[in-house]
């Protein structure tokens, strides 16, 4: 049976009741701006007004913390999608209302035919291992008090292996070496695509920033300090190094 996930101003939404989806004839009764695909059997219904009954914003991080892998992957791509739509309306290049393609996922200007797909972010995510400890970090921006890995925007022109190293010389002063891959995750806060690796300390000193992290050092197993969340990329790559030799 088909179902809709609903969206509006760039958000996903719900139910007073806490349900995430609507039938074919909920969505039938609606303004709908765009109706996108999102995974077999389930679309994206972008409304022009939310229904009374269902207007209230997804907590999107609760919803992907106890969703499994297939339920990560649906709610991260219908968040993304809804992101884009709201912030791609108009032609980059001359100001013209976009229209959705014929064909493809994407919207294209019907002025001079530029054509605009989803926005996609890449971002590198690295644990740096240094003997049997882990270099993990306080970001600033971080509400709570835990530690995480090192993460940031791959830049224009640069492969992901020399951001890692950026990444990591930038915010807290060291070398690393031996750069390797773990697995991506894509990270709909708003449109990142997180590419997580491994790499090992090679030289230098701990320096934090002092912008972006306030505070890094090294941790070793069995003195931890508080983590990240376990459907996180960041927490799953410390969990691998927990669990032996990466």
């Amino acid at each position: 049976m088909l179902q809709y996930l609903l969206s509006h101003a760039g958000h996903l939404l719900s139910g007073a009741d806490g349900r995430c989806f609507v039938t074919p004839e909920q969505v039938a009764a609606l303004a709908t701006e765009a109706l996108y695909p999102v995974a077999e059997g389930i679309g994206l219904a972008v409304v022009a007004e939310p229904p009374a009954d269902f207007a209230v914003p997804l907590e999107l991080r609760a919803q992907l913390a106890q969703a499994d892998q297939g339920g990560y992957e649906l709610f991260a791509r219908g968040a993304q999608l809804a992101v884009w739509h709201d912030q791609h309306r108009f032609c980059g290049r001359c100001g013209t209302p976009l229209r959705h393609h014929d064909a493809d996922l994407a919207k294209q200007c019907p002025a001079c035919g530029l054509t605009l797909y989803p926005r996609i972010s890449p971002c590198i995510i690295v644990l740096v291992v240094k003997g049997e400890q882990a270099l993990l970090a306080h970001n600033a921006r971080f509400a709570g008090r835990w530690f995480s890995t090192l993460a940031g925007f791959v830049e224009s022109g640069e492969s992901v292996e020399r951001a890692v190293a950026r990444e990591v010389q930038e915010e807290v002063g060291i070398e690393i070496a031996n750069v390797r891959y773990f697995r991506s995750q894509p990270w709909p806060f708003p449109h990142s695509l997180m590419l997580g690796f491994f790499a090992d300390y090679a030289a230098g000193e701990l320096t934090p920033d002092g912008v972006e992290i306030d505070e890094a050092g090294w941790f070793s197993r069995d003195a931890l300090p508080d983590l990240p969340p376990p459907f996180s990329i960041s927490r799953q790559l410390i969990e691998a190094w927990m669990a032996g030799p990466v």
